[in-house]
């Protein structure tokens, strides 16, 4: 049951701001990339100057306590798998040679790149591992390899007020090509064919021991990208789903799931504002997702999700897809994705092309607390928040009884980082290309962002 509100946090506000097909609001996407009225620009990276991640060598990690993105429990060699999994999960876990490598990169440092591969073959170098280059000034994210990561994120936390947002100018990550999920290459959802491609050595439950190729499969299960993600916690990197899916704040993402025909999706026509089935799309959707403090999964990790589009409002549920994207019109016309915060409320905007409604421009926008739900870990002080959504998470498994104390305590704060690409180690596919990342802060603000270490 939802704990009521205390007095002393924001009252409710109206609940969505929407913009309809073809209309603008203020400081929407729809001019000029530098012309954002109320919005100062303090910070852009064109991908004019050259980009290259080979400059930079590949570096073992483990993910253990020792390492720079050790975060929690749920890092890829965390104590919640090896609760749900026991024993075998630990013998697992030390077939996977893990690979990373990091930079900075744009004015002053501004942006950070984090790659991510395994060795399979235990040479000492990664396999199929992710590249991040830039030519003709468009930022291209190559991932050939499920097993990697790849991942533009802020290097400083975010300011308190802020807009942040990027261009889209080419994305194969799975979703229907030609009305198919099964390319004339042979692809399947964007996955290249050949060999298993599996969740190994990461899941929720079941039996840890089984051979790789035996775990669920990934390819036909779902591909995706995340647009513009905020995160909780700093070094953003990849890693296994399940930690990624505890530590989104907000988020605007592709789950293009293959052939999918259940009821855990549906698809919102904007033309008819009439929810349809996920068949109904063409599995290029985006999901524009606020989450809140109640867990989606009895048995995982994971926080409830809040759903807007112009079909209405749901809370948990099936997922809904707030609009079908069209990539075969790409790069020509481009989508523009932003993130806001700002007046104590977060507003998630995508504008371009959209099937069935044409050229617009949606915003969605949620106050830090609204209607009794609060959106995850918003507090960037200890001051702004007083414990009253913390709750206890407990784990149960081969490996024994896991408890996650303190999941929100009084006296926490937890950065805003913004994230774009694929942050999953178990999942997804693809190439994308990005354009024109932007920090904006509002025009009467500080210009630059809070002055905490890089990392």
């Amino acid at each position: 049951m939802k704990r009521r509100v205390r007095a002393g946090l924001a009252l409710a506000v109206p609940l969505v701001l929407s913009v309809p097909a073809g209309a603008a609001a203020a400081g929407a996407g729809t001019g000029p990339p530098g012309d954002r009225p109320g919005w100062r620009l303090v910070a852009a990276e064109t991908f004019d100057r050259r980009l290259d991640d080979t400059r930079v060598p590949w570096r073992p990690d483990d993910d253990g306590p020792g390492s720079p993105y050790d975060v929690d429990m749920y890092d890829n060699d965390g104590a919640y798998f090896a609760t749900v999994g026991g024993p075998a999960f630990r013998t697992q876990l030390a077939k996977v040679r893990t690979y990373r490598k990091s930079f900075a990169f744009g004015r002053r440092g501004w942006l950070t790149a984090e790659l991510a591969a395994r060795d399979r073959d235990g040479d000492g170098r990664p396999d199929g591992a992710p590249t991040l280059t830039s030519g003709h000034g468009v930022a291209n994210l190559d991932e050939p390899d499920y097993r990697g990561g790849v991942v533009i994120r802020s290097t400083r936390d975010l300011p308190s007020e802020y807009r942040v947002e990027m261009t889209l100018r080419g994305l194969d990550f799975g979703g229907e090509r030609n009305g198919s999920w099964d390319y004339p290459d042979g692809r399947i959802n964007g996955y290249a064919p050949g060999g298993c491609k599996t969740v190994f050595p990461w899941a929720s439950g079941g039996d840890f021991s089984r051979p790789e190729c035996q775990w669920a499969d990934a390819r036909t299960d779902s591909n995706g990208f995340y647009y513009m993600s905020i995160m909780d916690y700093r070094r953003v990197a990849p890693h296994n789903n399940i930690f990624v899916h505890g530590h989104r704040k907000v988020a605007m993402d592709g789950y293009n799931r293959y052939k999918y025909t259940g009821s855990g999706l549906k698809y919102c026509n904007p033309a008819t504002r009439q929810y349809e089935p996920y068949s109904a799309g063409t599995g290029n959707g985006v999901n524009a997702i606020f989450m809140t403090d109640d867990r989606r999964y009895p048995s995982m990790p994971g926080t409830e999700y809040l759903m807007q589009s112009e079909c209405g409002f749901v809370k948990g549920g099936a997922i809904v897809s707030t609009v079908d994207l069209r990539p075969e019109l790409l790069p020509h016309n481009p989508y523009t994705f932003a993130i806001e915060r700002r007046n104590g409320a977060y507003t998630m905007e995508m504008s371009g092309v959209f099937a069935h409604v044409g050229r617009a421009t949606f915003r969605y926008t949620r106050k830090f607390v609204q209607d009794g739900e609060p959106i995850w870990h918003y507090n960037q002080r200890s001051d702004a928040y007083d414990g009253r959504y913390d709750a206890d998470w407990t784990w149960k498994g081969p490996g024994g009884t896991l408890v996650d104390r303190g999941t929100w305590p009084a006296g926490s704060a937890y950065p805003d980082r913004f994230m774009i690409g694929d942050p999953h180690m178990n999942f997804y596919e693809g190439t994308a290309k990005v354009d024109d990342i932007r920090l904006y802060t509002p025009e009467n603000r500080s210009a630059v962002p809070s002055a905490t270490p890089a990392g």
